[in-house]
């Protein structure tokens, strides 16, 4: 099999939970698209990510059933991984920075694939959601503190290719961000932590704490 690496995106405080995301950093022994696309199924990971140029941050994202132009926890974990000032994705070009705890990106809004935002009463409500059927994107979320911008999130990717549910989830969470106006501290899944904070000209940067797990 291709050698691959193993990371987990936005993890809690402590260091555990985080969305897994496989990245494949010699992209080139995999150029084809239905290759790659059958390899990221067979993964089984929310995404996975193929480095076409590493020192240019070129990358190409796919779920385990569809390629996707731009997504928030690849590109936290692959700016990571690279240490590069940007990434270029099929969207656009996205920006990265490193403080030490956190990975941050900055990236638009209007890059990320269309979610149904949900918002519910409280975060207890979120919490005790079943998965709903599919066909249907759905991020649900809740204020825990509105004044202090925390929020309780959970969501259903809805596409029937084995993810019920994501841990966290990059893209919701800027267009949660662009709606709201406002930064946030998102706990989302199990136990992830997704910080977001809106930018000038409609950009807004996000941000995580990334594990390399193999």
């Amino acid at each position: 099999m291709t050698d691959y690496d193993v990371l987990r995106v936005f993890c809690g405080p402590g260091g555990g939970y985080g969305n897994e995301l496989g990245v494949v950093r010699e992209g080139s022994v995999m150029p084809d698209r239905a290759e790659r696309q059958e390899f990221a199924a067979k993964l089984g990971f929310s995404e996975t990510v193929f480095v076409d140029d590493p020192e240019r941050g070129v990358i190409d994202i796919y779920t385990p059933s569809l390629r996707l132009p731009f997504a928030g926890h690849p590109c936290v974990g692959v700016g990571w991984l690279l240490d590069v000032p940007e990434l270029v994705t099929p969207a656009g070009v996205v920006g990265v920075r490193l403080d030490g705890e956190f990975s941050w990106i900055e990236a638009r809004a209007e890059w990320a694939p269309p979610r149904t935002l949900r918002r519910h009463a409280t975060a207890a409500e979120v919490e005790a959601l079943a998965v709903p059927p599919s066909g249907e994107w759905i991020y649900a979320w809740a204020w825990e503190d509105e004044a202090a911008g925390r929020v309780r999130a959970r969501a259903f990717p809805g596409r029937n290719d084995g993810i019920e549910e994501d841990e966290a989830t990059g893209a919701a969470a800027l267009l949660l961000t662009q709606q709201l106006g406002r930064a946030l501290n998102i706990t989302q899944g199990v136990g992830s932590q997704i910080l977001t904070a809106p930018q000038p000209g409609d950009w807004v940067e996000m941000g995580g704490r990334v594990h390399l797990e193999r």
